[in-house]
Formats: C-alpha cells, structure tokens, sequence
C-alpha cells in the first residue's frame, strides 16, 4: 500500500534504488517509509536483530553493550534505543485503570553531595538545599483482585509519569484522567495522596511500622514498590545516569518490561515491539539527533 494516497498493488519495483513507486501518485517508498525506522541506513537485518536482543533484555540495556553486541557505532545504538522507548510511550495503553490500583513514587537525580568538612555540611533533606533536577516517577499500578490470586500474581498494567515531586495538584489531576471512578487505590501516608479520599476509596499503609497492613484488607502498595525496584536496577545496573529530557521514555520501558516479565520473549515481546514500531511514525526528535536536532523539552506529566 502506498503510504502516500493509499493506494493497494498499483507499483512497480525500482531496482536500482531497491524501493517501489507508486503508478497513481508517483511517490517512492520502502518498507520501512512513514514508520519509526524509515530514513534508515543500515540493513534493516541490523534494525530487527536490534529488537531481538532489546526483546531478550529484562532490566533494560546499555547503548554501549548493544553496539558490541552489533558491531556498529554507539551513535547509531544511542538512537535506534530512543526510537524503540518512543514507540512504547507512543503506543502505550492510556484507557483508566480500574479494580484496584496501587500509588507510589520514586525519586531520581539531584543528589547533593555533601561538603569535605562537617561543619560545612547542610542538612539535604530540605527543600532549599535540594537539586532542582530531581524528580518523581509517579507509578500508578493496576493489580489482580485478591479472589485471582491463585491463577495470577502480581501487576496487571501499570502507567508512570514524571512531575517534579509528590503533590496533591498533579496527582490529583493524573488520578482523575488516568483512574477509573470506583477504583480502590492504596498508597503511603504521603500527605499528597490525601485528597484521593474525596473521590476514591483510598487505603493507607505507613511504611513507618509496617509493609502491609494488618487490616482485612491487606492494605500494601508492593506492586507498585516492584515496578520502583525493576526501575533502579535498571538505573545502577544498566544505565547509570537518566536524563531529564528522556526520564519518562526510562520509566515507561521499565513499566513495560514489568508488564510483560512473564511473556515469552520470542513470540510475544519481540512481536509486540515490532508492531509498535510498524504503528509509529518517524518522531522529528530522533531525526538527524546527532546533526543537531538535539533540543527536546522535558516531558513532565504537569
């Protein structure tokens, strides 16, 4: 089909340049035009094999381990890593979670470090000594009823913004557009939660006594924490170091692959990867990165 007008099986084959053209509007395209890999260079075995290894990875993978792994340049991996997490964000499934859904929030970046002497040392936990490139992953975490336990264990779909630290303003614009009305959301004492109460049926656990909840409910945000955990092994073993500008393209993967960590890797992952990126057009931020396209606003749920 002609991604141009849409016309089906009215081409012919150029074999001199190895694409098609079009018979009724006359535009040339590959396989690849109007999707995430188009304007490509290498062989597109290299794209695919990017996808199979990127597939078989469980706690993320380093730009410099795939380029050994491929045999091309860091540059080249750096961004065809970039257009693999925007296909995820892009195609993710945004619909309200709903049944039951667990809150919490981790905390990246913007570490101070601290002064030589001791009396030179200010106290980080304040406010005003505090990094103003930190900012929270906000992780909403839809679970399986307590009665499915015994056939599933664990998260059911997760989504995670990025706001710049845990209050009552963004989460509760975010749990209005992205929670389902009627849901039963657990979180921490946090005081930024508090105004949940108003809309849902909210139940708190203090992490101060307790990981769980003695009530009949077994009150816990653990799934959510689960996602946090895959998400920092991610950050020390992998990648060292998120940027700002792509932090929640990071979160987002580390959802996915928490999502899908009982998938097969062949079958399932690798398809579904594939196919988000076939159902992806080409993003102007990963077109010519390294020629100077490199101004990208930092993506903030707010």
């Amino acid at each position: 089909m002609c991604p141009s007008c849409g016309v089906v099986e009215e081409y012919w084959f150029l074999r001199s340049r190895q694409q098609w053209r079009c018979r009724a509007c006359g535009h040339t395209f590959s396989v690849t035009s109007g999707i995430l890999f188009a304007h490509h260079k290498l062989p597109l075995q290299v794209y695919l094999g990017a996808v199979v290894i990127y597939s078989n990875a469980a706690n993320g993978l380093s730009a410099l381990q795939l380029s050994r792994d491929l045999d091309v340049q860091y540059k080249t991996v750096f961004v065809l890593m970039h257009k693999l997490r925007e296909s995820l964000m892009v195609q993710r499934d945004e619909t309200p979670l709903a049944g039951e859904v667990q809150l919490d929030g981790a905390y990246v970046g913007g570490s101070v470090r601290p002064a030589n002497r001791a009396e030179d040392r200010v106290d980080r936990r304040l406010v005003e000594h505090q990094n103003p490139d930190k900012r929270c992953v906000l992780v909403m975490r839809e679970t399986y009823p307590v009665d499915d336990l015994a056939e599933r264990v664990g998260g059911k779909r997760t989504l995670t913004f990025i706001i710049p630290h845990e209050n009552q303003t963004d989460i509760g614009a975010l749990a209005a557009r992205f929670i389902a009305s009627g849901t039963t959301i657990s979180a921490d004492e946090h005081d930024a939660y508090d105004l949940l109460h108003e809309r849902y049926r909210t139940r708190r656990v203090n992490h101060q006594r307790e990981y769980r909840a003695a009530d009949t409910d077994r009150t816990t945000d653990n799934q959510a924490e689960s996602l946090i955990s895959r998400f920092r092994r991610m950050q020390i073993g992998q990648h060292n170091h998120f940027g700002l500008a792509h932090l929640a393209n990071y979160a987002n993967e580390a959802a996915y692959r928490e999502d899908t960590r009982r998938w097969s890797n062949g079958n399932e992952i690798f398809s579904d990867i594939l196919t988000k990126c076939a159902r992806t057009r080409p993003h102007r931020d990963w077109s010519g990165y390294w020629q100077g396209n490199t101004r990208r606003p930092e993506r903030l749920a707010a």
